[in-house]
């Protein structure tokens, strides 16, 4: 891996594009910390305080995956989270609405008026999900209802500012909706000029930028032994998770020949790469979705007064560290994992595609006894590939049983974190590599 970046960076014009990358990955940072119109930074730190000192999982989790932007309110702070819900919603809806399908077949046409619809979707999730947020700021409870808006040292947006507040809520909408237009197009950019896929590129920043802080927090609370030993594990999670990133089952398809006019076309072999991960890391959002309504719906109760039904939910299914809790969360993620990989390959269809250009499974017949023999296969490697995504998403709650303490809930090195950060630097990776190999390919007359 260094010695394809040390590569890159020798070539021109790859190094021009690793540098604007390096440089949109900047301007990210900058606007992650750039403070907002009406919001008190001064007392947004003391609310910090109390929500690490609660060790309020979903909080963490959603501020981790913004590069600790958003409980500060800052101008990023939705990040890229509103691109990647629309991008899962337009995929969801492609099965189920003919004119979006027909839309994904039309090729790069289609995949551009695909792609405005997400654009616009995107920005209306803005709005409804950056106006959830500055009203839970202005009533408390963004915080977990730690911070008493009585105490003026804990009003996230003060009141006493000589400014009508419709117009300080407003503005604060605008400027997170404007944000996360600039940052979809941040990601377009580094898509387009820059290496790698840009919104991954940029989720990858967000949760990088919270590790030396998270890391340095377990050392100074548990002690050098027990970060010592975490930072070991880690590394043999990432080793596993490359190796099962990495891993697929290849079908081998032959293409017969043809003559069309007076040249033969066909003959060829290839094959069907099955990634053991098909479905990636939807499918652990999806799960962390649903487990945290029950969370939601405790925050709109005083937890000191709670019903025992309530309390039951909050012991249950709210902690991470209860085992009913533990295995909703594996079990949700794979079925998770198999509904998305239905709706994301369909074997009728690739089957159907292979029997019009000419192409067989050998030993397979083409059409029917194809489609059945691929789905057989998919149904197969997905088990591995779902029970590795469950085992991993979990491992975070183990450790924080293991710590016993309660602002181990932000825990930065386990799940969807090395999830998404193995996986994209895999690809950046394999593009760097595949852009260095057009370039230094030497040819038969050479």
């Amino acid at each position: 891996m260094l010695s394809a970046f040390t590569s890159a960076l020798r070539t021109p014009d790859l190094r021009k594009k690793l540098l604007f990358t390096v440089a949109m990955i900047a301007v990210y940072r900058l606007g992650a910390t750039l403070p907002s119109p009406g919001v008190s930074y001064t007392n947004v730190k003391a609310c910090l305080k109390l929500t690490e000192q609660s060790g309020n999982q979903v909080l963490n989790l959603l501020n981790l995956f913004s590069g600790g932007a958003l409980l500060q309110l800052s101008v990023f702070a939705l990040g890229i989270m509103p691109y990647i819900t629309a991008s899962i919603i337009l995929q969801l809806l492609t099965v189920v609405i003919p004119r979006l399908e027909q839309l994904r077949k039309e090729g790069q046409s289609g995949q551009a008026k695909i792609t405005q619809y997400t654009r616009y979707l995107t920005l209306g999730l803005a709005v409804l999900q950056s106006s959830a947020f500055v009203a839970l700021a202005r009533t408390g409870q963004l915080f977990g209802g730690l911070c008493d808006q009585d105490n003026p040292q804990y009003q996230i947006i003060p009141e006493n500012t000589g400014i009508p507040m419709w117009l300080t809520l407003t503005v604060l909408v605008m400027t997170m909706t404007a944000g996360t237009g600039v940052v979809m197009w941040l990601g377009e950019l580094v898509t387009d000029r820059g290496v790698g896929n840009g919104m991954s590129v940029l989720i990858f920043t967000s949760i990088a930028a919270r590790l030396p802080g998270e890391g340095w927090t377990i050392k100074q609370s548990a002690g050098t032994a027990k970060f010592l030993l975490v930072i070991a594990l880690v590394l043999v999670i990432i080793g596993l998770v490359v190796f099962i990133e990495q891993a697929q089952r290849r079908i081998p398809v032959q293409y017969a020949k043809r003559m069309i006019g007076r040249r033969m076309y066909g003959g060829t072999s290839t094959y069907i790469p099955l990634k053991v991960n098909q479905a990636g890391v939807v499918p652990v959002i999806f799960a962390s979705s649903l487990l945290y309504l029950p969370q939601l719906y405790l925050q709109f109760f005083d937890k000191n007064n709670l019903k025992p039904y309530q309390i039951w939910i909050q012991n249950w299914l709210a902690s991470p560290t209860s085992w009913l809790y533990i295995s909703v969360y594996f079990l949700l993620i794979i079925f998770f994992t198999y509904f998305y990989v239905s709706i994301t390959f369909n074997p009728t269809e690739v089957a159907e595609n292979m029997k019009k250009y000419g192409g067989f499974v050998p030993g397979i017949r083409p059409g029917k006894p194809t489609a059945d023999y691929l789905d057989f296969i998919l149904s197969r490697i997905t088990l591995p590939g779902a029970l590795y995504l469950g085992l991993i998403s979990v491992l975070p709650n183990f450790f924080f049983i293991w710590l016993d303490q309660k602002q181990y809930q932000n825990f930065p090195f386990g799940g969807t974190a090395v999830l998404i950060m193995v996986g994209v630097g895999l690809e950046t990776v394999k593009q760097i590599e595949s852009q260095l190999m057009q370039r230094n390919y030497e040819g038969f007359l050479r």
